[in-house]
């Protein structure tokens, strides 16, 4: 009997300090004023982009870029090499800095979305300050390209649902990720490839960085390239991606 009733203190217990925790961290978020969504999305409102519920195994690669020059021309080196079209999110500072790569983006077929301006957390900004770094950004990317983007990704890849809001009010399609490298923490080559590579499903949408701070990328590239289509995937461009996804979802809902 007496070791019954400790199995029964233990769960309570247990149910205590999981309790406990869950008010911790729901006191914690409130007072950070951070209710950030990785990825959000509904029915009526507006929603972030982040893979494809396709049974095809194609995946689309994405670059962020905010910072420096040096690893961004061997990425496009590459990527021209293995014959990759990828997708390039890039702020709007960047760009106006370095018009000559963003040309060479163009030239190689890759797709370009807007970064932000200022590389600085939406969810921390009132809305007048959201716009104002969505203009700029689109204007200055503009600029350089003669382009209107269509595609968005938030700088840290931080939002709400309130700066969704914000941000499809300039009809961008809100691009988020499902694998990420992790690359610029540098890791180590074999630990970007593994992380990217490691638990592929179709339709999902690679998340790497061009900047300088992400030393290592271009040296893992080759090899999740190769790696990627080992497993028998393709690389699809995000119009594919998303267009594929859309039509999925739209033969789903006839009768």
């Amino acid at each position: 009997m007496a070791r019954k009733v400790w199995i029964l203190t233990s769960r309570r217990m247990y149910t205590y300090i999981l309790a406990i925790i869950a008010l911790c961290t729901i006191i914690t978020g409130v007072w950070m004023n951070r209710s950030v969504l990785p990825v959000f999305s509904t029915e009526e409102g507006p929603s972030a982009f982040y893979r494809a519920d396709i049974d095809e195994k194609k995946t689309a690669l994405t670059f962020n870029i905010s910072w420096g020059e040096d690893r961004a021309l061997p990425i496009l080196d590459t990527l021209k090499e293995k014959e990759v079209e990828a997708a390039f999110f890039v702020s709007g500072a960047w760009a106006e800095r370095h018009p000559d790569i963003m040309e060479r983006m163009m030239e190689d077929g890759h797709t370009i979305g807007s970064h932000g301006y200022r590389y600085e957390h939406y969810p921390n900004m009132d809305k007048d300050e959201i716009i104002r770094d969505l203009n700029l950004s689109h204007k200055k990317i503009n600029d350089v390209t003669g382009i209107d983007v269509e595609y968005f990704r938030p700088p840290h890849g931080d939002f709400t649902p309130s700066v969704l809001e914000t941000i499809s009010t300039f009809g961008y399609t809100t691009v988020h990720w499902s694998v990420g490298g992790n690359d610029w923490e540098n890791p180590g080559v074999n630990q970007i490839v593994s992380d990217v590579t490691g638990a592929m499903q179709p339709g999902d949408v690679i998340m790497l960085h061009a900047s300088d701070s992400a030393e290592q990328t271009g040296e893992a590239l080759p090899e999740i390239i190769e790696d990627v289509r080992e497993k028998g995937y393709t690389f699809a461009s995000l119009d594919e991606l998303i267009s594929q996804a859309e039509t999925d979802v739209e033969e789903l809902a006839s009768p």
